[in-house]
């Protein structure tokens, strides 16, 4: 039963996020005249379409749920001007943001429950002990480096993303702590005292920050007005973008590893049990999906968004196209790139589900 759900949760979460994806690209070559003759959402054959008239676009439900796709007529869209090229293609992504955004928001506006950024005692060896962190700790503010004024931190959710953003960028941070006594003080962690990240090292654990979850644990209840969930939304996207970016480079400077790759069975475990928890838990799980998304289309492979980006980046520079002859030998070399990072996530899910 677990396996069904999973399996229905997964294409659900496949099906909306790629047809959003897909219906960005859609928009905006509308928006720029382009002729769009089908918007399919699944591969292989139709097993249902409706077209208007024989000029309009074809909308078309395919027989494998696992993608979607736009067909634009080339002729137009190749007689487009670079910027909208550029954006048609960037559309698919930005859209993708755009739904997370949309998820999160409704999931703040709703109220949320979380977890207040009231520390357990660190280790002795922690960076967070040298500075000064003590058990019972409760981070209220935080200030970047550069930055005039504190922001406020409502839990420990929010910190984490902001802890993970520091360490990730090596850029020091300073806190504002509220003890057990309510007495405030300000605490500096400076990058030089950061450990450095290696495949192994778990950035929050080698900084010595661990929210206190002991019995009874403060749950608290998070509500914002549809504004200010808008707002808190939008930065979240932008922590998780930024991280998820300097996690996945740091696969090639050795920071990270290609382990941490995940794949459809991944992903379809992480839906099943997302749905099973509730619907929050599934929303919130469906905006991260959407972000990686969107990260994953912008990669500069030639099969992705962020492969015809990279074309559009050299047709600026040089005044040119690329010619199709290059560009065919660069679309079997994406398609092996591409490939080989399908392989390797389906092989760490195999080893994750099942070889544990």
């Amino acid at each position: 039963m677990d396996a069904i759900w999973s399996l229905l949760a997964f294409l659900v979460a496949i099906g909306v996020l790629v047809s959003f994806h897909e219906f960005g690209h859609y928009s905006a070559a509308k928006l720029c005249g382009v002729r769009v003759l089908t918007f399919s959402v699944g591969f292989g054959k139709s097993i249902w379409s409706y077209q208007k008239n024989p000029e309009s676009t074809q909308w078309s439900l395919a027989s494998l749920p696992l993608g979607g796709y736009v067909k634009m007529d080339d002729e137009s869209f190749k007689s487009k001007k670079l910027w909208q090229r550029s954006f048609i293609v960037a559309a698919g992504p930005i859209a993708n943001f755009l739904l997370a955004i949309f998820f999160l928001a409704v999931l703040f506006s709703s109220g949320v429950p979380q977890l207040p950024a009231k520390m357990v005692e660190p280790a002795q060896d922690s960076v967070a002990h040298q500075a000064g962190i003590v058990g019972g700790d409760q981070i209220i503010g935080w200030k970047q480096a550069g930055d005039d004024e504190f922001r406020l931190i409502a839990s420990w959710n929010q910190l984490r993303w902001r802890l993970l953003d520091a360490v990730t960028a090596k850029e020091g941070f300073t806190l504002q702590v509220k003890d057990a006594k309510n007495q405030e003080q300000v605490i500096v962690f400076k990058s030089e005292n950061f450990k450095k990240l290696t495949p192994e090292t778990d950035p929050l654990l080698s900084l010595g920050l661990k929210p206190d979850v002991a019995e009874p644990i403060a749950w608290f209840q998070l509500q914002l007005d549809p504004l200010k969930s808008v707002s808190v939304a939008s930065e979240r996207v932008w922590d998780v973008s930024i991280v998820s970016i300097r996690m996945l480079l740091g696969i090639f400077t050795g920071e990270a590893s290609i382990k941490q790759l995940g794949g459809p069975l991944s992903i379809a475990d992480m839906a099943g049990k997302s749905a099973q928890i509730g619907w929050q838990s599934y929303l919130g799980f469906l905006a991260l999906i959407s972000i990686s998304l969107g990260i994953l289309n912008l990669i500069p492979l030639p099969m992705l968004d962020g492969g015809q980006l990279m074309y559009d980046v050299w047709e600026l520079i040089s005044g040119r196209r690329i010619p199709e002859s290059w560009q065919n030998v660069l679309q079997r070399v994406g398609m092996a790139g591409l490939m080989t990072i399908t392989i390797l996530a389906l092989f760490n899910d195999i080893s994750r589900l099942f070889l544990r």
